[in-house]
């Protein structure tokens, strides 16, 4: 084993024993220092870009380092070993891919704005916010030598007088506090429960003179990041929201690589480590502090998450949903507690979770579906989820129809070499001087241009073709001091000089980088277009469109339309409706009603596997170009 220490730009240095044949990047996941790798390690995506600053390597030569920066020591660290001693320095750019990542979340522009407005739809629809969750007083007589009831049994007598219920659980967590706990308050105490049916479920006991509540937690799960709300089950008022990224994302930036990740052994329980406790709880325990929460009031856990997700979160097996036919574990889960999955909560509280309609259409979307209202509309309405992966659903009160398409990684800034998530020093608008061919840009964080995001890309791409710099094939067809073309003839646009940008050496795109944006875009477009032909349906029939996921809260709806990734349709029918799915997570957190109305949502919803369906690929192909091959379509 060799000592590999990594030195961050700061100076700060980890030190961790690297085994033979793990790579750099293996290393400093093992050490928890953040590298991003979109690719998950495969040499694709050449993000991971470290600098050997002494000590020998072996290492493969890649095509996204120049002869220039292999000389001075430039290496991808998945492709990169150590054969001794090492000392690796890490690019700010590299391990600060998750600093001020934005989310869609409450703190949002607008999200709590957009939250309220969706609540208020679903109360308007006369979808009760209420469940069975009570604080109750429970006053008992003292057991005497005449009277010698048993501390639980008496408990439960008193709740079933004051409930109603014939059956009263009262689980190990809770009868290990009542004997001192009852005597040090004379009998007298609060109780937190749940009412359901003829059954009540007992979650926390207090003394009279305590706080006592009964909270719930909804949390959204996505590939990227994860937002969460803390709510009064009583009241439904929230009472705390946080955000983070998803601490998985360092084995890879979409389901895939991590599906692959989970195949390696020991993969299975990194990830849910990496979901539970350095994602999950964190954020919980972070909310619980800010609030004045304690741990156990939280009785109820809701999640809103993708397929893949939901199956790392619970420590199931996800590989057989990335082979045909596609078969996920399950569509729905019962009967799960904090206590199975290590969630750092009221051991009791249970844990449920939106349904899964397909291997790559989950929860995230049925709770998505719900909060859009879309279901309980006469008119036609196509909801787009623009998240690390293309979720789309078509439908009505009559029908709905769900299929996902392989677009996120591209929105994300996977697979274009100057793109990165929307975090601090990424671009996310652009303009263009269609005489000057000089950009105007603003980035998040008001900071120095390091990369590009997803809104972003859309802008610049959607810029570059109106200004007739690059053609229907997104090639350069113009030449001026920001265009430049490589020993091979492959042109690229600066968007930043190097004295410009705060990264080291320019910012620019090429056009290999298009070539990949252009397939993302199509895969959006010819996947609405493959649905609509399913029903025989065309997009005049479409009276909205309804934009979620924290990609679609920038976007531009305008240059959508003009690259071919939006149908051409009139721009006051495009709504954003922000987080869709922390929204449907909320709701089913609070109504039990809300709850039984996703579920039914996704067993009613019809999953149209885009890979299987003949006319996919001639969609496709059809939508590969600016904005697509038939310009008729966006006349």
């Amino acid at each position: 084993m060799f000592k590999v220490t990594f030195r961050a730009e700061s100076g700060e240095d980890v030190a961790v024993f690297a085994a033979f044949g793990e790579s750099l990047l293996d290393a400093a996941r093992k050490a928890n220092i953040a590298i991003d790798a979109p690719c998950s390690g495969n040499g694709s995506c050449g993000k991971c870009r470290v600098k050997v600053v002494s000590g020998q390597v072996k290492s493969e030569k890649s095509i996204h380092i120049s002869d220039d920066e292999y000389s001075r020591g430039i290496r991808l660290a998945c492709c990169t070993y150590a054969d001794g001693d090492i000392v690796v320095e890490i690019p700010g750019t590299a391990g600060s891919y998750q600093s001020g990542m934005r989310v869609a979340d409450l703190n949002s522009p607008g999200g709590r704005a957009v939250f309220e407005a969706a609540i208020d739809e679903i109360r308007k629809a006369s979808i009760p916010i209420e469940n069975g969750f009570r604080i109750i007083d429970a006053e008992m007589d003292p057991p005497t030598v005449d009277n010698p009831m048993p501390d639980n049994e008496r408990l439960a007598r008193c709740i079933r007088s004051l409930t109603g219920t014939e059956r009263v659980v009262i689980p190990l967590p809770v009868m290990q506090m009542l004997p001192d706990i009852m005597r040090e308050e004379n009998f007298k105490l609060k109780c937190a429960v749940e009412i359901n049916g003829d059954s009540t479920y007992v979650y926390n006991a207090a003394a009279m003179s305590q706080t006592l509540r009964a909270i719930g937690v909804a949390i959204d799960i996505g590939t990227t990041s994860v937002s969460a709300i803390a709510a009064d089950m009583s009241s439904g008022m929230i009472l705390e929201n946080a955000s983070a990224g998803n601490a998985q994302i360092r084995y890879g930036a979409d389901v895939i690589n991590r599906i692959v990740e989970s195949t390696r052994p020991g993969g299975l329980k990194r990830l849910q480590d990496a979901i539970i406790h350095e994602t999950v709880n964190p954020l919980i325990e972070k909310m619980c502090r800010d609030a004045g929460i304690h741990p156990w009031e939280i009785c109820r856990l809701s999640i809103a998450a993708n397929t893949t997700m939901n199956h790392l979160f619970t420590g199931i097996n996800p590989d057989h949903l990335r082979k045909e036919p596609y078969v996920p574990a399950f569509y729905e889960l019962a009967d799960i507690r904090a206590r199975d999955i290590g969630v750092d909560i009221n051991p009791g509280a249970p844990v449920i979770f939106a349904p899964n309609v397909g291997s790559y259409v989950g929860g995230d979307i049925t709770s998505g579906v719900f909060a859009s209202m879309m279901w309980n509309r006469d008119e036609f309405t196509l909801f787009i989820d623009l998240g690390t992966n293309g979720e789309i659903v078509l439908g009505s009160r009559d029908f709905l129809m769900g299929c996902a398409c392989s677009a996120g990684p591209a929105f994300e800034g996977g697979e274009i070499s100057c793109g990165m998530r929307a975090t601090d020093g990424a671009i996310e608008a652009v303009t263009i001087d269609p005489e000057t061919m000089d950009p105007e840009y603003r980035t998040i964080g008001d900071t120095a241009p390091v990369g590009i995001c997803g809104s972003g890309i859309i802008d610049l791409v959607g810029e570059l073709f109106a200004c007739g710099i690059i053609d229907a094939r997104g090639r350069f067809v113009r030449e001026g001091r920001r265009i430049f073309r490589d020993e091979y003839g492959v042109a690229r646009y600066v968007i930043a000089f190097a004295g410009e940008s705060g990264r080291t050496g320019e910012l620019s795109i090429d056009e290999a980088d298009i070539e990949s944006f252009i397939r993302a875009k199509a895969a959006i477009y010819s996947a609405i277009m493959t649905m609509l032909d399913s029903l025989s349906m065309d997009f005049g029939m479409i009276g909205r469109v309804l934009v979620a996921g924290g990609i679609g809260s920038g976007i531009n709806i305008r240059n959508a339309i003009r690259i071919g990734m939006f149908p051409n349709l009139p721009e006051d029918r495009f709504s954003y409706i922000g987080n869709a799915s922390l929204t449907g997570a909320y709701a089913m957190l609070m109504s039990d009603k809300a709850a039984e109305l996703i579920k039914n949502i996704g067993r009613s919803m019809t999953y149209l596997e885009l890979s299987v369906y003949p006319s996919y690929m001639d969609e496709f192909v059809a939508a590969c170009f600016l904005p697509h091959t038939n310009s008729s379509l966006f006349e």
